[in-house]
């Protein structure tokens, strides 16, 4: 692959008081991420600094830059663009902060605009803080809200990415009770266009998604629940009509088995824990988080800040290495389809 083709890639630095700068740190100096995109660091100098003393990594310069244009993209030289939010702050590692939050809200908030000056292809983010966003008094509760917000995207869609697992969830951070609400006609419909929309422009021109039942046994024709029949069924048909190769219910318990070869290109989950167990279960730290529906793609390590590790030099980057490295493949993908589009107009 010619380095001026591929994607660029912004990697988040996070909320500085958890493991972020460490795993950040590991991730721009691993060959894999300069295999297959052109990355710089969103983040603060001293937060990487510190890193680098508590990890014992020092071979390695800065580049300081105010725009991707002036990276040089050299493993080993680490190009940082610095946010001018909280430069004085002192953070301390392992507890919630305000100015810790602050920073890694404004790290996010340039991360949008650089991609919508369509000057990134991808972002790859560092865990935040739920809690310390709340006592920064950020309006959103995560990532996914962040960014579709701030996008003013019609829909955020959250894949979970391991092997030749794709899986998407019609409900995530919900109640299980709210959760067997929410898979209705109507939302899995949505969810099924939205999905082969998002599909066709990674470039797959018929692409397949099997759909999860919610009930056991796919409700036994109603003795284990209805909603198979009243609104999962009818929701495949209506996209079937549409032209959307969707298929199911099929079971819950061997749905994700029988996609372990890929037969299905992705596979809608009816609930949060339904998806992610089967995908944790496969590969813990090559489950990754991908978010298709915006200008650009992104992509999260599923993990959280880790507070009761954060500064003692033990938190691993495995995660947050295949988070960037897979959202560097998909947002080729989205770079070729667009080309090969551009080329047959």
């Amino acid at each position: 692959m010619n380095v001026q083709q591929k994607p660029v890639m912004a990697i988040t630095l996070g909320d500085p008081a958890g493991i972020g700068p460490e795993i950040v740190l590991q991730t721009i100096l691993s060959q894999k991420i300069y295999d297959v995109c052109k990355p710089f660091v969103i983040g603060h100098r001293d937060s990487l600094e510190i890193a680098a003393d508590i990890l014992g990594i020092h071979d390695f310069t800065f580049n300081m830059i105010d725009d991707p244009s002036e990276a040089k993209y050299e493993r080993g030289v680490i190009d940082l663009l610095q946010t001018d939010v909280c430069n004085d702050a002192k953070i301390e590692f392992g507890r919630i902060q305000r100015d810790a939050a602050l920073r890694a809200y404004s790290y996010l908030e340039k991360s949008i605009e650089l991609g919508l000056a369509g000057k990134i292809d991808a972002v790859s983010t560092s865990p935040i803080n739920k809690a310390a966003l709340k006592l920064a008094d950020v309006p959103y509760i995560g990532h996914t809200e962040i960014y579709q917000a701030l996008t003013d995207s019609p829909y955020a869609l959250t894949m979970f990415n391991v092997h030749k697992l794709r899986v998407f969830f019609v409900s995530r951070h919900v109640a299980l009770r709210k959760a067997c609400d929410l898979a209705n006609h109507d939302r899995i419909l949505d969810f099924l266009k939205n999905i082969d929309t998002e599909f066709k422009k990674l470039g797959f021109e018929h692409p397949t998604i099997g759909v999860a039942a919610l009930n056991p046994h796919v409700g036994e024709g109603g003795m284990f629940g209805t909603e198979e029949i009243t609104d999962i069924a009818p929701a495949v048909q209506d996209a079937q009509k549409l032209g959307i190769r969707a298929e199911g219910p099929l079971s819950a318990d061997a749905i994700f088995a029988l996609n372990l070869d890929g037969h299905n290109d992705c596979i809608l989950s009816m609930y949060h824990d339904q998806g992610h167990i089967a995908c944790k279960t496969l590969d813990f730290e090559k489950a990754v988080t991908i978010t298709l529906g915006l200008p650009f793609m992104r992509s999260s390590v599923d993990h959280g800040t880790a507070f009761e590790i954060a500064g003692k030099g033990i938190a691993q980057a495995n995660s947050m290495i295949e988070a960037t490295r897979v959202a560097a493949l998909y947002a080729q993908m989205q770079i070729d389809h667009r080309n090969k589009v551009a080329q047959a107009s």
